[in-house]
């Protein structure tokens, strides 16, 4: 049986994540202890007592649900054959087959969410679920906006078969929405983010994760990892380095991974972290595949 493991990226936070596992298990509660000792954050509090508001800035985001993630993995006496997340999952996927130290990881998470929402203030941009259309369709919505407006939107994240979320500057974001409408999306919506993630907007935090990333102690990995950038596995600590910067301005290729992940064996997936986004875009792409998850 091969198992793959699956972590949760932003948008999967709520206010309280993580608390019921704080008070019942001593290893998550060291983890989350330990984070707050390294980061110099309360970054606990903001967790389980919010405000809301505090836990959807990205800076506080990301390491809450990398926290979250990594924290509940190390409860599972578990062994990956494969492991993945999204966008930011990517990190807990890392730590989760030994590439990368907790401490380390979420040094740089807390720097990513940090630089990503500096970028989103001084890039400012927005992002899309468009549902309902083939992702060539939806590609080709953006090339017409961007034509149309002279400002870019690009394909951010390959959910699953028929969901793809867009990004870039507004205007042309709001125009490809609009495009996507007449021509029969089931929907088009905007989605309340600070920055046009996964998009040349984010040029200001690759710039400024490379020398952190380049700096980063990365283990051969006890499993393969598949990446956002590629949707392919790889346990090359080179290729893992390089992919982790270049999916910052590239799309999450999550539909092209799970497939992959199918068709190199996967007969089960399991969610690792808070909310079951991961499992509802497992079922979409494989309705046959079985799918389960510790939150």
């Amino acid at each position: 049986m091969s198992t793959a493991y699956l972590f949760p990226g932003q948008g999967s936070q709520f206010v309280g994540m993580g608390k019921d596992h704080y008070d019942s298990d001593g290893d998550f509660k060291e983890l989350v202890d330990k984070a707050n000792s390294v980061l110099g954050i309360d970054l606990k509090s903001i967790m389980f007592e919010g405000p809301e508001e505090k836990l959807k800035q990205t800076e506080f985001t990301q390491p809450a649900i990398f926290l979250h993630s990594v924290a509940l993995y190390s409860t599972l006496d578990v062994a990956p054959n494969m492991v993945a997340g999204h966008s930011l999952g990517e990190f807990s996927a890392l730590v989760a087959c030994g590439a990368v130290s907790f401490e380390n990881a979420l040094k740089i998470v807390r720097k990513r969410g940090e630089l990503m929402q500096a970028a989103g203030t001084s890039n400012p941009g927005t992002m899309a679920a468009v549902i309902g259309m083939d992702d060539e369709k939806v590609e080709e919505l953006c090339n017409q906006a961007t034509e149309l407006t002279g400002k870019e939107v690009v394909a951010a994240n390959y959910n699953c078969p028929g969901q793809l979320v867009i990004s870039g500057y507004v205007e042309a974001v709001e125009k490809a929405v609009e495009l996507a409408k007449q021509k029969g999306a089931r929907m088009a919506m905007l989605l309340p983010v600070s920055g046009a993630f996964h998009s040349s907007l984010m040029e200001p935090a690759f710039v400024g994760l490379k020398e952190s990333l380049e700096n980063l102690e990365i283990n051969s990995p006890i499993c393969p990892v598949y990446s956002n950038y590629t949707a392919q596995p790889t346990t090359d600590i080179e290729e893992i380095r390089s992919n982790l910067l270049n999916q910052l301005m590239n799309p999450v290729r999550w539909t092209q991974t799970l497939k992959n992940m199918l068709s190199n064996g996967a007969d089960s997936f399991v969610e690792v972290g808070p909310g079951k986004v991961l499992q509802g875009l497992v079922k979409r792409t494989d309705r046959n595949a079985e799918i389960s998850g510790y939150q």
